[in-house]
């Protein structure tokens, strides 16, 4: 895809859902991304592998936007995954092709945390049939394991996991300051 067609799709997905960013304009998004061709490479890997990034808000003190992925369900092109390197390393057999650390590293992204990921519950329900790694903790990592959540009976759920596993089912959501 283009960057121009990037940013198309970006606009309609911006004008479609407006709750998401209250009070913020189109026209000084995309002055900020044609400015920032990495940024839109990153955004350009979002949408490729499913994750419908949005603007969701504005940092006042950095000058930022910030884009979630938006996707109702966690992006598809970056399932079946474990955590990070270390965890498919420490894995003999049937290892997954890649952490969510990685990919999310390759992508020029992070990955939400437990405080994004419930902000993000505010503009609609994701992840009621799937489920998204999240930044896990050091202290929590550290022990072996790694944090994920999902939606389920009109809550949010944060559990935890061997940072070694990976469902088809799960995931992973990023973030993008531009």
């Amino acid at each position: 895809m283009s960057n121009e067609e990037l940013l198309y799709v970006l606009q309609g997905r911006f004008e479609k859902n407006m709750n998401r960013h209250l009070g913020i304009e189109w026209d000084q998004v995309r002055v900020e991304l044609e400015a920032k061709p990495e940024k839109l490479r990153s955004l350009g890997e979002m949408e490729r592998t499913g994750g419908e990034p949005d603007v969701v808000g504005y940092d006042a003190s950095t000058g930022e936007y910030i884009f979630y992925d938006c996707s109702a369900e966690s992006p598809k092109g970056r399932r079946s995954v474990c955590y990070d390197r270390e965890a498919l390393e420490s894995r003999k057999e049937h290892k997954p092709a890649n952490s969510a650390m990685d990919m999310a590293a390759d992508m020029g992204i992070e990955l939400l945390t437990e405080e994004q990921y419930r902000e993000l519950q505010k503009y609609g329900k994701y992840d009621a049939k799937t489920s998204s790694w999240l930044k896990t903790p050091a202290e929590i990592r550290k022990l072996g394991g790694a944090i994920f959540a999902d939606y389920r009976y009109g809550q949010v759920f944060v559990y935890h996991n061997g940072a070694e596993s990976y469902y088809a089912a799960r995931g992973f959501r990023g973030s993008l300051r531009v």
